[in-house]
């Protein structure tokens, strides 16, 4: 075989490359940096909101979830996934989204998919209020097969200390769990999912790509009442697994497990067929978001979320470990 003379000879091709990063920072967005195409992006903090600020950061990816659009050939709502899934990190943490970075690794420059995603992942900017402040797109043919891609993505918060979640130190027994619904089966659990719906003229197979849903500006809402003492995103790991997480040691959560259910999680768990256990260890089971809230403000967090038409359910409460 003869040496390649050229990178492009040698499966790169860098005006492609070029081309596309020309194109992300000609999307007219305010969620977009002016600043692509530099060493480095970045945007202005308000020194006058935040009295001990506290910058935190998350990365997350989106998984085999990636299998399913490269199936269907729909790519921008894994790109929202990847801006939802550090973004709603960030928020349950009380912290803030300011900036977002992707990471895109490929066989080679397809541009229309590479567009498609960058849209979804502007999308997910836009909703989660923060900024796409730059990136990184790696063509790696000898790593990557055509056609074949992986996503990361980056995200900075701020935050005042003195608001960080959870406050552990505040939560105990008696404390009520709300929940914030789940648009579905988010970007967690996939390779289970994949193997028990797994026909693409299914249309549930469908469902499978709908984007994780982005909690920001409705815990923004929520968070403002002062009422919350910790949030958990209820990512792989299931509800319980993720909420220990927020809660002091010897406590622990019981939740009520009679809110309304998506179709897609009955199907994967009949057709499995897949135990209850194990449906509600590696599934969101419906809620994207839980949180806590004393007792005594469990009426008023209603009130709330009402008056700014959010919807919350009612899932449960903290307890000694002892008593559950």
């Amino acid at each position: 075989m003869e040496s390649p003379k050229t990178y492009a000879e040698a499966g790169v091709d860098i005006e492609k490359g070029d081309r596309f990063a020309r194109f992300i920072g000609s999307i007219k967005s305010k969620a977009v940096s002016g600043s692509l195409g530099g060493f480095a992006g970045g945007i202005e903090i308000d020194t006058q909101k935040y009295t001990s600020p506290v910058l935190m950061s998350c990365t997350d990816g989106v998984g085999t979830k990636l299998l399913v659009a490269q199936t269907l050939k729909t790519f921008d709502t894994v790109g929202i996934d990847l801006v939802a899934m550090s973004v709603n990190d960030l928020i349950v943490c009380g912290a803030e989204p300011l900036v977002f970075l992707d990471y895109i690794a490929c066989g080679g420059i397809d541009e229309p998919l590479l567009e498609s995603l960058i849209h979804g992942i502007v999308a997910g900017c836009e909703d989660a209020e923060c900024t796409l402040a730059g990136g990184e797109t790696a063509e790696m043919p000898d790593l990557y097969k055509n056609g074949d891609f992986d996503l990361a993505g980056f995200c900075v918060g701020i935050v005042d200390k003195e608001n960080i979640l959870p406050k552990k130190q505040k939560i105990t027994a008696g404390d009520r769990i709300f929940g914030l619904p789940s648009s579905g089966i988010h970007s967690n659990g996939l390779s289970l999912a994949r193997k028990v719906i797994h026909d693409p003229a299914d249309p549930l197979y469908r469902q499978l790509l709908i984007p994780t849903r982005i909690y920001v500006k409705d815990l923004k809402t929520l968070l403002a009442g002062g009422f919350i003492k910790g949030a958990a995103h209820i990512t792989g790991g299931g509800l319980t697994g993720n909420f220990m997480r927020i809660l002091p040691e010897g406590l622990v959560p019981e939740f009520t497990w009679d809110w309304p259910v998506p179709e897609i999680f009955s199907v994967i768990q009949e057709r499995g067929p897949v135990s209850h256990d194990e449906m509600r260890r590696v599934f969101n089971m419906g809620i994207g978001v839980a949180f806590v809230v004393a007792d005594e403000h469990a009426e008023e967090m209603k009130e709330r979320a009402a008056s700014e038409g959010i919807s919350i359910l009612d899932i449960g409460t903290v307890q000694t470990a002892t008593e559950q």
